[in-house]
């Protein structure tokens, strides 16, 4: 299956979910986030630095839970801005 390559708004929005999920991880380490998500802490680095800038909506939810964050605060923070 070929994937169709991101825009780049798609990218920055994947940016953007990845410096507030790090910011909302504060002090906690990747591990013990990723684990309260049940998800590997190479997903959570992944979607940290936006090298999987389209996480699966599961595994967003899984984070915002794990990480006290909604999901209205993720769509709002990360939404792309209209030109």
């Amino acid at each position: 299956m070929v994937r169709t390559p991101l825009t780049p708004e798609e990218r920055e929005r994947g940016e953007r979910l990845g410096r507030m999920l790090r910011e909302a991880r504060g002090s906690r380490s990747m591990v013990e986030v990723a684990a309260a998500a049940r998800l590997s802490a190479e997903t959570l680095r992944k979607i940290e630095t936006g090298r999987a800038p389209t996480p699966a909506f599961f595994t967003v939810a899984a984070l915002a839970g794990a990480l006290g964050l909604s999901m209205d605060e993720i769509v709002t923070r990360c939404a792309l801005v209209p030109a």
